[in-house]
């Protein structure tokens, strides 16, 4: 047991000197509350949840849902809370259009793009901006298809914008209710790791029709096999975004209701491109064809009589 004696204070003068006098000496620093502590380096994360985390792009999708729900909203009933929806800035709308064109595997389009501040003004304006494309392309397309021949006389069609916008829009609005329905109640069934909102899948969808604005004036050309090269290749890569997209949500579940799910998405898509092309491209002009009556020879039936 130590004495007495051994155990008192002693005056610390410069701590450079004491340091030195005895190395294995133990400091505690006490440091001043304004002053900002140093960073200290953690401990890195496997390699497996990076790669989740590189998939589904959590590493700022979290920090703006947490800003997001800071957000006070305004009741639906007030202008406010819809011009939320349109708050978007050019930068950010020709950002997404561009992730609509070149997807990136293995990335995640909402999450990329979409989620830190979904929006209905661009997928509101593809679309408007699809329907008059499909509806002025194709009266163009019947137009050089008949031009130079004598018993043609060229009438606009003006019904082809009011069906390809009752086609455009309710694809946009339909299918996404119907596939979010659907992910809300596979997900009160099997829990996903990832869930979007109505607003999100819709944005997607909307983004996704892009493509075909390009696609739908180039269909002027009177060439079927240019046509449907043209269609195959917009379809490839929309119908990418939305596989891409959609997977990640549906890929905990049971494998056919997955696939499934996919497959369902894609040929929805595809019934909407080539119906398209099939009804304002391709359908035959009937009401252009050379109308002939038959005149009875009156003449020759009086002189037989006579």
């Amino acid at each position: 047991m130590a004495a007495v004696d051994d155990l008192q204070f002693e005056e610390f003068g410069d701590v450079v000197t004491s340091l030195a006098a005895n190395p294995d000496a133990t400091t505690i620093s006490i440091e001043d509350p304004g002053e900002i502590p140093k960073h200290q380096p953690g401990p890195s994360r496997g390699s497996g949840r990076e790669e989740d985390d590189e998939l589904l792009g959590n590493d700022d999708s979290d920090k703006t849902e947490l800003l997001a729900g800071q957000k006070k909203s305004s009741p639906f009933w007030t202008f406010e809370y819809y011009q939320t929806f349109f708050d978007v800035d050019t930068y950010q709308v020709f950002d997404r259009i561009k992730g609509s064109l070149l997807p990136i595997p293995g990335k995640n389009f909402v999450r990329l793009y979409i989620r830190s501040n979904p929006d209905l003004y661009g997928p509101f304006w593809i679309c408007a901006t699809l329907v008059f494309a499909i509806a002025i392309s194709g009266n163009l397309s019947n137009f050089l298809i008949h031009l130079g021949e004598k018993t043609y006389h060229y009438v606009p069609e003006f019904q082809k914008v009011s069906i390809a916008a009752t086609v455009i829009y309710a694809y946009a609005w339909l299918v996404p209710l119907a596939l979010w329905g659907f992910l809300l109640w596979r997900n009160s069934k099997v829990m996903n790791i990832v869930s979007y909102s109505f607003l999100e899948i819709v944005c997607v969808y909307g983004y996704s029709l892009f493509i075909y604005i390009p696609t739908a004036i180039l269909w002027i050309i009177p060439q079927k096999a240019v046509r449907w090269i043209l269609v195959m290749m917009a379809l490839g890569i929309s119908g990418s975004v939305l596989a891409m997209t959609f997977w990640p949500a549906v890929r905990e579940d049971n494998r056919r209701i997955a696939l499934a799910t996919i497959v369902t998405i894609v040929l929805l898509h595809m019934l909407l491109s080539v119906g398209c092309l099939a009804y304002f491209f391709d359908a035959p002009e009937m009401d252009h064809l050379p109308i002939t009556t038959v005149v009875p020879n009156q003449t020759v039936a009086v002189a037989t009589s006579s």
